[in-house]
């Protein structure tokens, strides 16, 4: 079902100063800054020659990452997304199996313009999941 690793995603407290701390000692090359409204973020991409590592600090006083910072102020790892070729199909399969879909369970647009959903962190070793479809998605 799943394909490959989309990003690895990070929560940060600042992301101004994460995107310097990246840039400027790690020389990478970042994305520009962009709000995601309906996942309560600010988010930019870290960009690599074999993947990206999304950078996210909360937007908007209702954000889901809000009480991730709190158990952890420094930040951290956040979820890992993987690309599926079909979510709807994907879904179906993991609700199925027992499977828990974060929030209310409805498929949401992505940073990245394509269809998204969260597995919860319970059902796969303390770990939060996000599938994205993508047309290079899953096998």
């Amino acid at each position: 079902m799943i394909g490959r690793i989309n990003h690895i995603a990070m929560v940060v407290p600042d992301l101004d100063l994460a995107v310097a701390r990246w840039r400027d000692m790690l020389g990478a090359d970042i994305s520009a800054p962009n709000i995601l409204e309906d996942h309560g973020a600010r988010i930019v991409f870290v960009r690599s020659v074999n993947g990206h590592v999304e950078l996210m600090e909360p937007y908007g006083e209702k954000s889901p990452i809000s009480g991730f910072l709190q158990r952890n102020p420094d930040g951290g790892l956040h979820h890992i997304c993987y690309e599926v070729n079909d979510i709807g199909l994907a879904r179906q399969s993991l609700e199925a199996k027992g499977a828990r879909i974060l929030g209310d369970g409805l498929i949401k647009m992505g940073a990245h313009g394509n269809p998204v959903l969260f597995l919860h962190p319970k059902d796969f070793n303390g770990t939060l999941i996000e599938l994205e479809q993508t047309s290079g998605g899953g096998t």
